[in-house]
């Protein structure tokens, strides 16, 4: 068993929304992912994807989007990102799967994925923009709540005694001066050795943190980043 990683799909099938207005890379990814996924991801294997998944607004609106998530191999761990507006309470999303037999896809909010296999926890939370002295109190509120939705999510992980905690966030955990290193932090305190984060586009990647952070290794996943190719994490 493999694990992966690949956020910000931003699928379109549910909506006309065709991510190709952000230039040339993104020219027919839907069919480019699916091959490359097919290609190097096996039954057996964990895709972590961090946000950013589809365009939708309402979760019905994105049954297309989920049908084509749950086609692929594997099983899917989905965590929210800035622009899933259709992600609702963990109920609703359980019983949407549920309901359309979108059985590979699990979803991590304020819990964990615990593979009994590999011993590996999958922890996550979307994250937000790091908070600065001249930041908004929404800003700095928001910040506060994502590093304690993470705490949550790595508490959970904790009760399975795992052999290891791999974390993932939609949000990068630090930004390219490393001043704020909060969520570093919680990680350490966990014994987490490895994030993957997405969120970042076009030059934003440039000044993508990535390698060792105070002993975590930061890798970025966003789909256009990876050439629409699912990164290995753990082999």
């Amino acid at each position: 068993m493999s694990i992966f990683a690949i956020s910000d799909l931003h699928l379109p099938l549910g909506i006309d929304k065709p991510m190709n207005v952000f230039g040339p890379k993104w020219d027919n990814y839907v069919d480019r992912l699916a091959e490359n996924w097919q290609s190097i991801v096996s039954e057996n294997d964990i895709v972590i994807m961090p946000g950013d998944i589809s365009w939708a607004t309402y979760l019905d609106d994105a049954y297309r989007d989920f049908d084509y998530i749950n086609s692929l191999h594997g099983t899917k761990i989905i965590m929210k990102g800035n622009h899933d507006y259709w992600w609702t309470t963990m109920n609703k999303l359980s019983g949407f799967t549920e309901r359309n037999g979108f059985d590979t896809i699990k979803f991590v909010h304020n819990n964990c994925f615990y593979c009994e296999e590999s011993g590996v926890a999958v922890c996550g939370t979307r994250g937000w923009n790091i908070a600065k002295e001249n930041s908004s109190d929404e800003d700095k509120r928001l910040f506060l709540r994502e590093k304690e939705r993470m705490i949550l999510s790595l508490e959970s992980a904790r009760a399975h005694r795992p052999k290891e905690i791999i974390a993932a966030m939609h949000y990068p955990p630090v930004e390219k001066n490393g001043l704020n290193h909060d969520f570093i932090d919680i990680f350490n305190e966990y014994s987490v050795k490895t994030c993957v984060y997405g969120h970042l586009h076009a030059a934003a990647q440039d000044f993508a943190v990535q390698g060792d952070v105070m002993g975590v290794k930061l890798i970025l996943v966003a789909s256009d980043y990876l050439k629409f190719v699912p990164k290995l994490i753990r082999a």
